[in-house]
């Protein structure tokens, strides 16, 4: 059942039906939207079909009780302002849910005075939150870039686009390798939609099994397959009047893609199990890091649903066509992650050389695991080379040269000796391991350090 965001929804929770009668007769002039259940298996139920704000459970229910009902519901849906009804006197109980995770407890019996200023008071807490949302949106829209680091041309070409496909309707396609921040993009677009203060809902259709996936993007009814002992509202539902984010789109089976296809035609779901329809209104942001016009000829991806799809494009570039912007994703993860234990402050120029120089097979997505990484094993203030893996430590780091009045042949022994010193600092001297760094024959490494006379072999780099 659905329910008008505007208004303050509630859920009253009592065995006794004279208490729920009397509950829904003192709020039946108020503009709240009420629910009753008598138990808590009903509570569950009408929790995962409808949009509740606050609930007040009682706390002495046969089968389930109120303290098992408070956290159930604080697992599945926290943003619930869950408040527990118990008897004179039962302090104890109250303290218990409480620290459970109850925001209050009312006193039975309770006068419709005293009930209508409680829940008075939880209205204007859910009121404020709402407003702190809009705000929170407001600031998103105009500074909805934040995540997305860089000062390229490519990355100031990509926000202008987000700014500008943000405000429409229209389904996206974003497109990029693995790690580029897809997700990043799609949330900026939301940010800057009409829908920026209501849900983004993101899926990630790699993770979730085939046999799943249909309940939990449609959602199913109570007893649609075995152990399916409530309805849930499934993701598409989650994200009603805001943004559902189908990441690794071309993953989908092809009897998912033809539902989902529908979903989007129709803007109207049918829960596994239901024979009854639930008008959707969305928007669908869908990401892949496959030629989806590929596995359209190949046959792996439905057609019609990839134009449904790809009304606009958006591709995010590789971090190799960013190199650039290195040095202020670098700067950006090490402040996010920073400790007031760890003592890495900064990054030295000749790390931000090597990163630069990198290729980023696992784009923005692995620098962020490699500063991860320099920040835990960083013992002084800076992130060193040496704190960096072995694939992106490979000499020579130090900027090339002077080259100036040498001969070319003069210029590429220095290049080789730098190099040569570089790979025995950081191997520790062992020159098996030098020369799998050099990528040459341990032998040709041999021969290079008598030709060049390389005695005194440097332990650390000196910077």
């Amino acid at each position: 059942m659905e329910t008008d965001p505007s208004r303050f929804s509630l859920l009253f929770v009592d065995d006794d039906p004279q208490v729920l009668s009397l509950l829904e007769d003192v709020f039946a002039k108020k503009d709240y939207h009420i629910r009753t259940a008598q138990d808590g298996q009903d509570a569950l139920t009408i929790l995962a079909e409808t949009r509740i704000d606050a609930a007040l459970v009682d706390l002495r229910m046969p089968g389930m009780d109120g303290l098992t009902l408070l956290k159930e519901i604080r697992t599945r849906y926290p943003g619930i302002m869950v408040s527990i009804l118990t008897g004179y006197g039962n302090v104890e109980d109250a303290v218990k849910a409480i620290k459970s995770g109850a925001v209050d407890f009312l006193e039975k019996p309770f006068s419709p005075v005293r009930l209508c200023a409680f829940m008075a008071n939880l209205c204007r807490i859910w009121e404020l939150n709402e407003e702190n949302k809009t705000l929170r949106a407001n600031v998103e829209s105009r500074f909805g870039f934040d995540p997305l680091v860089g000062k390229s041309t490519i990355m100031l070409e990509l926000k202008e686009m987000i700014a500008q496909v943000g405000p429409s309707r229209s389904t996206i396609l974003i497109q990029g390798e693995t790690g580029t921040g897809k997700e990043l993009v799609a949330r900026a677009i939301h940010a800057h939609s009409p829908r920026a203060r209501n849900s983004f809902v993101p899926v990630d259709c790699a993770a979730i099994s085939e046999t799943v996936m249909e309940s939990e993007l449609f959602g199913h009814t109570k007893g649609a397959f075995t152990g399916a002992h409530i309805s849930t509202l499934g993701l598409i539902r989650s994200a009603e009047k805001g943004t559902l984010f189908l990441d690794e789109v071309g993953e989908l089976s092809s009897s998912t893609q033809a539902k989902l296809l529908r979903t989007i035609q129709e803007k109207e779901v049918r829960p596994v199990g239901s024979s009854q329809n639930h008008p959707v209104d969305i928007r669908v942001l869908a990401a892949t890091n496959r030629d989806l016009g590929t596995e359209v000829v190949r046959g792996f991806f439905r057609e019609d649903l990839y134009y449904r799809l790809n009304v606009l494009t958006i591709h995010v570039p590789p971090l190799r066509d960013i190199k650039e912007d290195i040095s202020s994703l670098a700067t950006h993860f090490l402040k996010r992650f920073s400790t007031s234990r760890s003592p890495v402050k900064e990054i030295s120029e000749e790390s931000l050389l090597c990163l630069e120089r990198y290729d980023w097979p696992g784009n923005i997505r692995e620098l962020e695991n490699v500063i991860r990484r320099a920040i835990a094993l960083g013992k002084g203030n800076r992130i060193l080379p040496e704190d960096l893996p072995e694939n992106i430590y490979t000499p020579p780091f130090l900027k090339p040269p002077e080259s100036i009045g040498l001969s070319l042949e003069s210029s590429l022994a220095s290049y080789e000796i730098a190099a040569i010193k570089n790979a025995l600092a950081q191997s520790g001297s062992n020159r098996k391991k030098a020369a799998r760094i050099l990528k040459i024959g341990e032998a040709t490494l041999y021969r290079k350090i008598r030709k060049y006379g390389i005695k005194n072999y440097e332990l650390r780099v000196k910077n």
